[in-house]
Parts: C-alpha cells; sequence; structure tokens
C-alpha cells in the first residue's frame, strides 16, 4: 500500500514568481465557516506552491494571470536546510498539476487554453 500526503487548493491566484529553477505561485483560498452567531463567514488563507516542472511553468506564464481562479493538487514534501549550523524544517507544497477554472478580471488576452497541464 503507498502512503502519501496531497493537497489540493482551489482559489484565486496572487503573485507568480521565479525563485532559481522553480516558479512561485500563491493562491488565496476562501474557507467559509458558522461563527458563534450561526452565522456564515469566511477566512482567506494564502498558499504558496511551487512548480518544478518546466512545461508546467511555461503553462502557467502563458497562460494564468493574478485573479485567475485556479485548481492546484501536488504533494506535501518536508523539506531542510542549514541557518548557522542549525538545521530548520518547513513543508513545500510541489504542485503537480494546474489548471485554470475562470479568468479574473485581470486577464485581458485572449487565449482560450483551460486545459489542466499534467
Amino acid at each position: 500500500m503507498s502512503h502519501c500526503a496531497e493537497f489540493q487548493i482551489v482559489g484565486r491566484i496572487g503573485k507568480i514568481k521565479k525563485v532559481g529553477t522553480t516558479l512561485r505561485v500563491t493562491i488565496a483560498a476562501s474557507y467559509p465557516y458558522k461563527d458563534d452567531r450561526g452565522e456564515w463567514t469566511e477566512k482567506t488563507r494564502w498558499n504558496e506552491i511551487t512548480i518544478f516542472n518546466e512545461a508546467r511553468q511555461s503553462y502557467i506564464q502563458r497562460n494564468i494571470k493574478s485573479g485567475d481562479l485556479v485548481r492546484a493538487t501536488g504533494v506535501i514534501e518536508q523539506t531542510s536546510w542549514d541557518k548557522n549550523g542549525e538545521t530548520q524544517y518547513g513543508v513545500s507544497l510541489a504542485c503537480e498539476q494546474i489548471g485554470r477554472l475562470a479568468k479574473g478580471p485581470n486577464h485581458t488576452d485572449g487565449n482560450g487554453d483551460d486545459d489542466i497541464v499534467p
């Protein structure tokens, strides 16, 4: 039996930035819940995903803009690095698939390529 830690995020694109050989993309996802008075409210959480695959990076740079609604899936990986002789730990969201679900208000080009990139 195989065990893995996976993620799925549906939300709006924030920033897209190149970091070394990777592409980092922030996604704002809203989580609705009932508050203490029983009224529905939303909390927005920002998540940063990392894209390692060059074809996926190219797709994002050509087709995805800030404000677009996307669905991203991938694996959760623990990372570690050395800082001042002490090992630091973190978590990386390594994106394996991403696709645009809807264009946002900042998307002005006429490209209709809405496919999910495996």
